[in-house]
C-alpha cells in the first residue's frame, strides 16, 4: 500500500516533510522557483513551440506545483505544442483533500488545480494516466519508489525536472543508478534542470552523456544546474516528435474500436471505422448496461495491476465524456463473496488497498449498502459504476469528431498489404478502405482474418435476463458475485450472465434464464419473485477472451518466427495491430488498452508499466506455439 504524505507546515507557512526533514519548495516562493529553475531552465516555452507533442519527466511530484506552473505556461503560450505530456514519480503522494488545501495558496492556478484534484486517483501503487484540459494535457503519475517505477517506463522525454528532497535527505532519488535510468529515457536533444548542483549528481550526469552548465539559482540558492543531451542518438527508437499523425482502419465499432478511434483522433489521426452491423455497439457492447469494477488478487498479480489502472482510467474517461452521469452511475457497487475461501481471498486483498478503492464489509454492512439482505459480506467499491455501453460508444465517437469516418454494414472478408498500406477487402475482393495502419477490434472474428496467427480468441456466449424493475425494488446498488444484478433506471432490471464457451447459438434459452435466477438468489436470498424462465425477455451476445484471460493489445508479429525469438525483439507486421480479447471486462479494460495502443503508434511514453505491456502483447501465444512446434 502507498503511504500518503502528511500535510505539515514550517513556522513561516512553507509545506514541509518531517519524514525527510526538508521543504517542498523554496521558502522564498514555490511558484517563482518553479518558473526560474524548471521552466526557464529547460528553455520553455520556446522548446515546445511548433511541435506536435512534448514530454516532461519529473522526479518528485510533491504538491504538484511544478506541473501546475508548467501547465499554466503551456496554456498561456499561443505557439504551444498541441499535446503536453507530464510524467512524475512520487513515493508519498498527498491525499486529495490535502492537495486542495495546498493549492489554495495559489489562486492563479485555481482552475487547473481543480481539474487535477477532480482527477486525483486513490493512492494505489502503479501508473495513473490522467487526461486534463480536454485531453490536450496528459499527466502520468508513477506512484511508488522511483527506483522501481522508472525502469518500468516505456518511452522517452524531451525535458527533465530533477526535483525531490535534497540528496543528503533522500539519497535514493539522486543515486547514480537512478540518474542512469533517467538518462535512458532522454530523447535526442533533451534538456534537464535542477536546483541541485551537488558534485556527485553532476558527476553521475556527466557520465551519462549530459553536457552540464551552472546558472544563477533562485533566491538564496546561488547556483542551479542545467544540462543537454546530444541532438542525435544512433539506432534509437522513433520519438513522438518525429511521428506525424497518419491514417488508420479500425475494424469493429464496439467499446474497443470506439475507444481507439477517440484515442487516435485526439492525436490528430484520420480514422475509417468499419462495422459489419448497421450501427455501432450491436454485439457485446450492445448490452443495455454493464458493470465497471476492478478485479482483485491476494498477490496483486499482473491481471489485478492492469485491472486497477484500467478501471480508474475508465472512471476518469466517463467523467470527462459525460460529467452529468447521463449514461452511467458511479454510486458504488458490491462484490459479494461466493464462499468462505472467496471471502478470505477478498478480505486479504482489501487489507493492502486504500478504502476509497476497495474495502471489505461484513454481511450486515453489505446489506445496509445494498438496501436489501444479501447472502454474504464482500468488497465495497466506493466508485464502482454501471454503464450503458451503447451510449458510451456514441459518446466516444462524438468526442472523436470529424476525424472518424464510420462505415456501417461493411463486412471485412480479407486483408492485404500493398505499397505500404493495408487494404480491407469485402467478399468480392473490393477495397472497403485503405490506410497505413489497420487495427482489428472485432473480437473473436479476428481469428478468421488472421488464421495463420495463433491468437487464441474464443467466443463466449453470454445471456442476460430482464426482470421488471419492481422485482428488485429496494436494491440501492449494483451487485456482483456468482452473478450480477443492475437497476439501470429503466423499466427493466438486468441479471446475468451465462458463460458458455464455443457455442454460437443466438437463441434465448430457458435453462440459462433459470441459471441467472439461481445466481440472483445466491446474491439476494430474500428474492421472492418466481418468474417463468420460458417467458423471460433477455439478450444474447458473445464475448471474446484469450487463453490467459488477458486482452491482446499491440502490433502483431510476423507469421514466421524463430524458436529463440523473444517478445522484445520479435519481427512485427508493419502497421497491423489488434485490440481484442476483453472477455466480460470491456468496460473496465478497453479504454486504457486503446490508450496504450494509440501511444505505441504515436511513439509516446506508454501509460502502463513495461511488465503489463508485455503481458498484453498479442505475439505471446504465437511465440509459444512456435516454440512448442520446434521442441516436438
Amino acid at each position: 500500500m502507498i503511504e500518503a504524505a502528511r500535510l505539515e507546515w514550517a513556522a513561516d507557512g512553507t509545506p514541509i516533510s518531517s519524514s525527510y526533514d526538508d521543504v517542498y519548495h523554496s521558502t522564498e516562493g514555490g511558484l517563482a522557483q518553479t518558473r526560474h529553475v524548471f521552466i526557464a531552465g529547460n528553455a520553455l516555452p520556446q522548446r515546445w513551440q511548433g511541435r506536435k507533442h512534448f514530454c516532461i519527466l519529473e522526479t518528485g511530484f510533491g504538491l504538484g506545483l511544478n506541473f501546475l506552473a508548467t501547465w499554466q505556461a503551456w496554456r498561456n503560450d499561443p505557439a504551444r505544442c498541441e499535446g503536453l505530456h507530464f510524467i512524475s514519480t512520487e513515493l508519498h503522494p498527498f491525499r486529495r483533500e490535502d492537495l486542495a488545501r495546498l493549492h489554495a495558496r495559489w489562486p492563479e492556478l485555481a482552475d487547473m488545480a481543480a481539474q487535477l484534484q477532480a482527477a486525483w486517483p486513490p493512492l494505489t501503487a502503479g501508473f495513473h494516466h490522467l487526461l486534463l484540459d480536454g485531453g490536450r494535457v496528459t499527466l502520468t503519475l508513477l506512484f511508488g519508489d522511483a527506483n522501481s517505477t522508472l525502469p518500468q517506463l516505456v518511452g522517452s522525454a524531451d525535458a527533465f525536472y530533477l526535483d525531490g528532497f535534497a540528496p543528503q535527505k533522500n539519497p535514493r532519488l539522486w543515486s547514480p543508478a537512478l540518474l542512469q535510468t533517467l538518462s535512458q529515457h532522454a530523447a535526442p536533444g533533451a534538456t534537464l534542470a535542477s536546483w541541485c548542483v551537488a558534485g556527485e549528481v553532476r558527476t553521475a550526469l556527466r557520465e551519462q552523456g549530459w553536457t552540464l552548465r551552472k546558472r544563477p539559482g533562485y533566491a538564496h540558492k546561488w547556483q542551479m544546474l542545467t544540462a543537454r543531451r546530444a541532438e542525435a542518438i544512433a539506432d534509437g527508437p522513433p520519438h513522438a516528435a518525429a511521428i506525424a499523425p497518419t491514417d488508420a482502419i479500425i475494424i469493429g465499432a464496439g467499446i474497443a474500436g470506439c475507444s481507439l478511434a477517440e484515442a487516435l483522433a485526439r492525436r490528430g489521426w484520420q480514422i475509417t471505422l468499419l462495422e459489419q452491423n448497421a450501427a455501432a455497439a450491436q454485439a457485446a457492447s450492445g448490452n443495455p448496461a454493464g458493470l465497471l469494477h476492478p478485479m482483485l488478487a491476494k498477490d496483486d498479480n499482473l491481471a489485478a495491476r492492469f485491472s486497477r489502472a484500467a478501471y480508474l482510467y475508465s472512471l476518469r474517461l466517463l467523467s470527462r465524456l459525460d460529467p452529468e452521469a447521463g449514461f452511467w452511475q458511479a454510486g458504488g457497487m458490491l462484490q459479494l463473496a461466493e464462499d468462505v475461501a472467496d471471502a478470505d481471498k477478498l478480505r486479504s486483498s482489501c487489507s493492502r488497498l486504500p478504502a476509497d478503492y476497495a474495502a471489505w464489509v461484513e454481511q450486515a454492512e453489505a446489506s445496509r449498502l445494498a438496501g436489501l439482505p444479501v447472502a454474504a459480506g464482500g468488497v465495497w467499491f466506493a466508485h464502482g459504476a454501471w454503464v450503458k455501453p451503447p451510449a458510451l460508444c456514441m459518446a466516444l465517437l462524438q468526442a472523436a469528431g470529424a476525424r472518424v469516418h464510420t462505415r456501417y454494414g461493411c463486412t471485412v472478408h480479407a486483408l492485404r498489404h500493398q505499397d505500404g498500406n493495408w487494404l480491407a477487402l469485402d467478399t468480392a475482393g473490393r477495397v472497403l478502405a485503405r490506410a497505413r495502419h489497420l487495427i482489428l477490434a472485432n473480437a473473436a472474428a479476428a481469428n478468421q482474418l488472421l488464421p495463420e496467427l495463433t491468437l487464441t480468441l474464443r467466443g463466449i456466449r453470454g445471456q442476460l435476463s430482464y426482470l421488471p424493475d419492481a422485482a428488485l425494488a429496494g436494491l440501492d446498488t449494483a451487485l456482483c458475485g456468482a452473478g450480477y444484478a443492475i437497476r439501470n433506471g429503466s423499466a427493466q432490471a438486468i441479471i446475468g450472465a451465462s458463460f458458455v464457451e464455443d457455442d454460437s447459438d443466438t437463441a434465448l434459452r430457458a435453462t440459462e434464464h433459470a441459471d441467472n435466477l439461481r445466481k440472483l438468489r445466491q446474491l439476494l436470498p430474500g428474492f421472492a419473485h418466481q418468474p417463468d424462465p420460458a417467458t423471460l425477455p433477455g439478450r444474447v451476445s458473445f464475448r471474446a477472451a484469450s487463453h490467459d484471460r488477458l486482452p491482446l493489445v499491440g502490433t502483431l508479429p510476423q507469421v514466421q518466427l524463430r524458436e529463440q525469438d523473444t517478445l522484445a525483439g520479435l519481427p512485427r507486421q508493419a502497421g497491423l495491430h489488434i485490440l481484442a480479447g476483453f472477455g466480460a471486462r470491456g468496460l473496465s479494460w478497453a479504454p486504457l488498452a486503446a490508450e496504450v495502443l494509440a501511444a505505441q503508434l504515436a511513439a509516446e511514453c506508454l501509460p502502463l508499466e513495461q511488465p503489463l505491456v508485455r503481458a498484453l502483447d498479442p505475439a505471446r501465444f504465437h511465440l509459444r506455439t512456435i516454440r512448442r512446434m520446434a521442441n516436438r
